[in-house]
């Protein structure tokens, strides 16, 4: 786990975090060879509006691009698109390509990121059946959805319910399929997932709870229809499944470096392996605000995870403490998630909930672990702000509308 300054510092995974990371490394004064490996097509671009405006058309391709090409080429950092790597020879210090080349690195950066969980059904590989992570993904459902009537999304998570809300704002009638009993059960409370219940229905969406998938109906090779357990039949001409996303960790796995649902690395963002560091979606970390090992699936992590995993390969040691916080915008509603609400034994409402405009404070006790504002974004900042400081506030300040959260943080 010990690192040396690097001469040359690979990164694999071209998302957010590989972006980041060579972002950070540059500010922080690295001057040696910078290369970013990615698997895809494209420079590093934005994933949240895929799901959204520029599913919907709203933001054009142009605008999803994190840099332009200027920036890597004025940076010097060399982009290797469309080249996926086969192996890390870590006692050789270099990587395997599947074109048959290496890459030699003094250090190691793995932001190899995530893959949707697929669902295991016949008919599941029709052309009109898609999953959604990529821009590559995106474009095909756009083309698709130009022209479909009936839209069944399988999931009632984020993607899921984000892509049911940007078809329905088309037009298409749209119903989704939610296996749990509530919607958003991972992320969010019971009070939150009525709320979002009630909210998409009364906007046109159908949404069926506790469905159980048994099977894709196909005429010529399409799906018509998604059977679920119970017998009940969804026309569709066009199918979205949003059920999670699992890390993508076999690359390291491989090489021998530790892994458990993720990537394992220490508050450092260091790997089990000499001179390799490892962040974003990919990654297992012991989170001071879950008081447990976690894996989280957001752009903060990405983000700050990375900063902390470029100051250590820059030879100073950050430990990372940010507060997690999310984001899903789904109609008119935007739903802000300060910090992590497991553990909380009791929830304070602050807000009008017939306005659409209010936050869901948690405690445990007395102490306030996490903020879901919805359409409230001073909630939510200040929610980010308490958590990360020593403020303390009280279960009945949060409930008092009249009470200034902003004297606080003074």
């Amino acid at each position: 786990m010990v690192l040396k300054l690097a001469e040359k510092i690979v990164i694999v995974g071209g998302g957010q975090a590989g972006l980041q990371l060579t972002d950070s490394l540059r500010r922080g004064g690295f001057s040696g060879e910078l290369m970013l490996v990615s698997e895809e097509e494209s420079l590093p671009y934005h994933r949240p509006p895929l799901s959204k405006g520029f599913l919907t058309g709203d933001i054009p391709q142009a605008k999803l691009l994190f840099r332009p090409q200027e920036y890597y080429a004025k940076r010097e950092i060399h982009v290797l698109l469309d080249h996926r790597v086969s192996s890390i020879d870590l006692a050789g210090q270099f990587l395997q390509l599947s074109s048959g080349d290496t890459l030699e690195y003094d250090a190691l950066a793995l932001a190899t990121g995530a893959r949707v969980r697929e669902l295991p059904l016949n008919g599941a590989d029709a052309s009109n059946v898609h999953y959604l992570r990529s821009l590559s993904d995106t474009l095909r459902i756009q083309t698709q959805l130009a022209e479909a009537k009936r839209v069944v999304v399988i999931g009632g998570g984020f993607i899921g319910l984000e892509v049911a809300a940007s078809a329905t704002k088309m037009g298409k009638e749209v119903t989704c399929l939610e296996g749990a009993d509530r919607l958003l059960g991972r992320v969010v409370s019971p009070f939150i997932s009525d709320f979002y219940l009630s909210a998409h229905q009364s906007r046109g969406m159908k949404i069926v709870l506790n469905a159980k998938v048994d099977e894709f109906s196909q005429t010529n090779g399409q799906v018509d229809s998604v059977v679920c357990a119970d017998g009940s039949q969804y026309a569709a001409d066009l199918v979205v499944i949003g059920i999670g996303v699992i890390p993508n960790q076999e690359l390291a796995e491989s090489a021998g470096i530790v892994c458990d649902n993720g990537i394992v690395v220490d508050e450092f963002a260091r790997t089990s392996a000499t001179n390799v560091v490892a962040t974003g979606d990919c990654t297992n970390h012991l989170n001071p605000y879950a008081q447990n090992r976690i894996r989280l699936e957001s752009v903060q992590n990405a983000i700050d995870q990375s900063k902390t995993a470029a100051s250590t390969l820059l030879g100073t040691l950050e430990p990372y403490n940010a507060v997690p916080w999310f984001w899903s915008d789904q109609f008119d509603l935007k739903l802000q998630i300060a910090g992590l609400s497991t553990g909380a034994n009791h929830e304070v409402l602050r807000g009008r909930v017939d306005q659409d405009k209010f936050s869901l404070f948690y405690f445990r006790d007395e102490k306030l672990l996490a903020v879901d504002s919805v359409n409230s974004p001073a909630d939510h900042m200040i929610g980010r702000k308490l958590l990360s400081g020593n403020c303390q506030l009280s279960p009945q300040q949060a409930a008092d509308v009249d009470f200034d959260l902003k004297t606080l943080l003074k």
